[in-house]
């Protein structure tokens, strides 16, 4: 992604926006873009335009009552609830109706819950919750209003047995196809790609491009920051490996099965590439944003486009979860380009490198919470794989570590100085890396100490989350700012990085898999989803919310739902995907903490905070919807 890699507040780059951004309005209406790095000196590489197949509507928000919804679907059984966006107060216990969309008739009807506002996001509006869980038809359907005479209506969206997973799951499976670095000049260039600073050469031909405006190639980013790491490409790959597993019968019933069970050996493939001969994955390939194919480079990179040597893969940088995709796919038994076994030999060969080395290549020197989580599931997938009792001790030692990390309100902790642990993207994969160790461990004490770390951070997401007004039940966080441990709706602007924030809807998905697939574990119990309602309520909340269920009526899966973000284009063909999830909504622009709240659709180049679309939004929407789709779940 371009969020990463350069600071769009330094004043050269603003000129630059600024003077682009009037040449491209002046000929291109309803343009919007993204600047370059200024060394790129190429411009436009990357441009957002309508698109013939967006879907937008203009009248969205300018009324005085809006009804939000998920517009694209909700599973028949379980939580199901939409929003009223009203600015004058309503009368109380108002009722809205469900309609046929295609007869407009009456088949339900409910109570709005109480109206309430969220002072730190915009005074001016009320928010009442219309929750119609009850309702359990099939079909395309409307949620109605009618005020003071006149008739509010959502945007139609569709009813069914796991819809969610029907529509999504396919969706996002033709997304990352679209996403394949496969163009005849990346493929050329990729084959013989140079390391940085070195004539070596080394074939890093396949993988995803990064995002709807970045053709890079990352295993992880933000490794100077040492905390706000995400796990890009080998996650993906994982989170495809999963659901093959996970959802069988209904990927089967969709026929959507042969197509991913073939895109998750492309991108073992691209994986088993990029273990270098000495044992280490790299960890970048850089476009730089020149045209010419041939710039693109194996790199580290550091703020402002700043390309270094330092391209080995510490655990956190995308080692740990490179070798649990290819432990878990070597089970399989089955062939890409390369062979089940050499999948194996590869992932117990770096996972040996690691563990002498992985601190050696982290940027301070020392492990963290992410080192944790992402050796747990490199450990853990070997253990499943193999039965060998080195990687199930490495499994153990760091399942306990991540038990030390809790802090007494909760909340895990990042280091050994209590900086809390939150992250834009991979906040629920410390309970997934510990549900999967769960599927290995059979002793009762160490299993009894990992449920109790899974409960301890779900009981906590609840209660951050209702800590404040919150109508729409989004995922809040602690954070430290300035010195302080705060707790807000988004990351703070001003962190680490010294620059980077965006959209956070990978954080609501991975969150959202974490109370599914943790809760089973803990609260069990025999309702939809499988899990306390509160969970069950909590998990949907968040999927809804990426559906269009937010304030600004906007549905981040492009191509799905009535209202899409501009459409995003990139080099050698690439761009926006129909199927994938786009950054989403952030803290007001200007808020350093990242209170009030925030979407641009445009904004003199800096849009990609909210519309690029990016793997790991997608990867986690894929996991969530998984979870939610589970064959395992009880009605």
């Amino acid at each position: 992604m371009i969020k990463r890699l350069f600071c769009t507040a330094s004043p050269s780059m603003a000129v630059l926006s600024i003077l682009f951004y009037l040449l491209v309005t002046s000929s291109l209406v309803a343009a919007t873009f993204k600047p370059v790095p200024v060394s790129s000196l190429t411009v436009p590489l990357i441009a957002a335009s309508n698109h013939p197949n967006l879907h937008q509507s203009k009248d969205s928000l300018d009324k005085e009552v809006i009804v939000l919804s998920n517009q694209v679907a909700y599973n028949l059984y379980g939580h199901k609830s939409a929003m009223i966006k009203h600015q004058q107060i309503l009368a109380e216990r108002l009722t809205f109706e469900i309609l046929d969309a295609a007869t407009s008739k009456p088949v339900f009807s409910g109570k709005l819950a109480k109206a309430e506002k969220v002072k730190e996001w915009d005074a001016a509006n009320w928010y009442s919750p219309a929750d119609f869980s009850a309702f359990q038809k099939p079909g395309t359907f409307k949620i109605q209003l009618i005020v003071n005479g006149e008739n509010y209506q959502s945007y139609p969206f569709k009813i069914e047995d796991q819809a969610l997973g029907k529509i999504g799951i396919p969706a996002m499976v033709n997304f990352f196809n679209h996403q394949r670095a496969n163009s005849k000049q990346e493929l050329e260039a990729d084959q013989h790609i140079r390391l940085f600073g070195s004539d070596q050469t080394v074939d890093l031909r396949g993988g995803w491009c990064d995002a709807s405006g970045d053709i890079s190639k990352y295993f992880s980013h933000l490794a100077y920051t040492n905390y706000m790491l995400p796990q890009q490409i080998p996650m993906v790959d994982w989170s495809m490996i999963n659901t093959v597993e996970r959802v069988p019968v209904l990927l089967d019933a969709v026929k959507i099965k042969e197509a991913l069970v073939d895109e998750a050996l492309y991108g073992a493939d691209y994986i088993m590439r990029s273990l270098s001969p000495d044992g280490y994955f790299y960890m970048t390939v850089f476009s730089y944003f020149d045209k010419d194919p041939n710039a693109r480079r194996i790199v580290g990179l550091l703020a402002d486009s700043k390309t270094t040597s330092d391209y080995q893969c510490a655990y956190r940088e995308g080692g740990g979860m490179a070798i649990a995709s290819l432990a878990r796919i070597s089970k399989w038994k089955k062939h890409g380009t390369f062979s089940s076994e050499q999948y194996l030999a590869a992932a117990e060969r770096a996972f040996a490198h690691l563990q002498k080395f992985s601190t050696q290549y982290a940027d301070d020197g020392k492990d963290n919470i992410i080192d944790d989580y992402c050796a747990l599931m490199g450990a853990t997938e070997l253990w499943i794989a193999t039965g060998k009792t080195v990687y199930r001790e490495e499994a153990r030692k760091r399942a306990g570590n991540l038990n030390k990390r809790l802090s007494a309100d909760g909340y895990f902790v990042a280091n050994d100085n209590g900086r809390p642990f939150w992250h834009a993207a991979d906040a629920g994969l410390p309970v997934i890396a510990l549900a999967r160790y769960l599927d290995a461990e059979k002793d009762a004490d160490r299993r009894k100490m990992a449920l109790l770390t899974i409960k301890t951070a779900l009981d906590y997401n609840l209660k951050v989350t209702r800590n404040v007004t919150n109508p729409f039940g989004y995922a809040r966080q602690n954070f430290l700012y300035q010195g302080k441990v705060k707790e807000g709706f988004f990351i703070p602007h001003e962190n680490e990085s010294g620059w980077w924030w965006q959209g956070e809807d990978a954080r609501l998905g991975s969150l959202a898999a974490a109370a599914l697939v943790g809760g089973r574990l803990v609260y069990p119990e025999k309702k939809p989803l499988g899990v306390k309602k509160e969970l069950a309520a909590y998990a949907s909340n968040q999927v809804s919310w990426i559906l269009g269920n937010n304030p600004y009526n906007m549905c981040m899966m492009y191509g799905y739902g009535k209202n899409n973000v501009p459409y995003m284009s990139s080099m050698y063909g690439h761009g926006s995907g129909k199927g994938g999830i786009s950054n989403g909504i952030t803290g007001r622009d200007g808020n350093a903490d990242g209170s009030g709240i925030d979407f641009k659709v445009e904004d003199h180049g800096n849009e990609w905070r909210w519309s690029e679309q990016w793997i790991p939004h997608t990867s986690w929407f894929l996991q969530a919807i998984t979870a939610m789709s589970d064959n395992r779940v009880q009605k």
